[in-house]
């Protein structure tokens, strides 16, 4: 969902227009878009009557001005190309990008407002407001300011009203901040009989204090954070294989760094605040993505250095062996159980435990040099906990490698 109109948008167009600023070389475009934010607000904070400029803007978006949509149109597009960078590093594809002015363009976001009108929940004095206490919000939901323009909940709800006709389950993943937010959306929503979304929020993800330099010290960008990762993760790679061509240590780095992020976010469950910490992210030895890649990389080459010489066969005589079966076995439990529940910490759980039940097993019981049925078995087995590690990782996003 692309948010090109609000006040935000607005003061970058400003920016844009006024300040002169110019991109760097080589510079995102959304870092770049960013920087001119900053300093748009900064000229604000020192000069107010600029905020009829931006106020003029706003009103200019709202009666959708050819020009000021173009103005709109093009600067939140250069910086969803930089968004997009980003998202590709991270794994995470999008396929399809909402607008929100479409629904204002369209006309679905005036005829939500004019279905609530009618409604008692419904109040106009100088601004447009739902009373949603019956749903215990004590807190107005403005949907119209008092110069007539729509706010972002307006915009949100028409774009929820769309979203639940036109798919079976709609589900939102927003920041613990944005509870109230998301549960007046969703009383709104029920308001007019319409489906609302399920909400899973995520605390926030923090750095050890000192880990890195921060912007303003306020944030850290997260292809700063991509950055470092791959950095260390290629340290951590050319010190475990060296006589790696540097282009093969350079990609594997990239799908590690990309395992550690990944499953370091998700490892909890998402009402828990978490700390990025480098040296148990990359850390091949225990709770870890590349970890988990890890037992995939020893499940692949003991399977290539058995080569064809081997049969399927079931027989899972020892402890060890059973207890790899039966975790193996839970795999679709644990998917389903994952999905209906939202809760991704749960396959995270489940393919770290799958990949300590499987090097136990190795560290046990001699899989190459065992005889006869019993290496088969031990053969199928590693073939099982390949496929299942495989699919496991796949299905969190990260790179089921074959060798580390």
């Amino acid at each position: 969902y692309v948010n090109d109109m609000g006040r935000q948008i607005a003061i970058v167009v400003w920016g844009m227009d006024h300040l002169g600023i110019e991109a760097e070389p080589d510079e995102k475009p959304d870092a770049y878009t960013a920087r001119v934010y900053v300093e748009a607000n900064r000229r604000i904070e020192a000069d107010p009557a600029i905020t009829a400029e931006v106020d003029a803007l706003m009103q200019q978006i709202e009666a959708q001005d050819p020009a000021t949509v173009r103005k709109f149109r093009n600067v939140v597009s250069r910086c969803l190309d930089g968004f997009k960078e980003t998202l590709a590093a991270l794994a995470t594809p999008h396929d399809r990008y909402v607008w929100e002015s479409d629904f204002l363009r369209i006309g679905d976001m005036e005829r939500l407002l004019n279905r609530f009108v009618r409604r008692a929940e419904a109040h106009q004095d100088e601004i447009f407001w739902l009373d949603l206490s019956a749903f215990g919000i004590k807190n107005r939901y403005v949907l119209r300011r008092s110069d007539g323009t729509s706010v972002y909940a307006a915009r949100d709800l028409a774009y929820h009203v769309w979203k639940g006709r036109n798919a079976d389950r709609v589900i939102d993943v927003l920041g613990a901040d944005h509870k109230l937010i998301g549960a007046s959306l969703q009383a709104a929503l029920k308001l007019l009989g319409e489906k609302p979304p399920e909400i899973v929020f995520f605390e926030f993800v923090s750095l050890p204090e000192g880990s890195m330099s921060t912007r303003a010290g306020k944030f850290v960008p997260s292809d700063d954070l991509v950055a470092e990762t791959r950095r260390r993760a290629l340290e951590e790679v050319t010190v475990r294989r060296p006589e790696l061509p540097e282009a093969e240590r350079l990609a594997i780095a990239r799908s590690v760094a990309l395992a550690a992020i990944r499953y370091d976010i998700v490892r909890v469950s998402p009402e828990k605040s978490t700390v990025f910490d480098w040296a148990t992210a990359l850390d091949f030895e225990r709770q870890s993505g590349p970890y988990v890649q890890y037992a995939h990389a020893r499940a692949c080459s003991i399977l290539e250095k058995a080569g064809g010489d081997w049969s399927e066969a079931y027989a899972c005589e020892s402890a060890y062996e059973r207890a790899l079966a039966r975790q193996i076995a839970k795999f679709p439990v644990v998917v389903a159980q994952t999905i209906e529940e939202l809760r991704p910490h749960l396959l995270a759980t489940y393919a770290r435990e799958l990949a300590d039940l499987f090097n136990t097993f190795y560290h046990f019981e001699p899989v190459l040099r065992a005889e006869g049925r019993t290496r088969d078995s031990r053969l199928t087995l590693v073939k099982a906990a390949q496929n299942t590690l495989k699919e496991a990782l796949e299905t969190l996003g990260i790179d089921a490698l074959a060798s580390m």
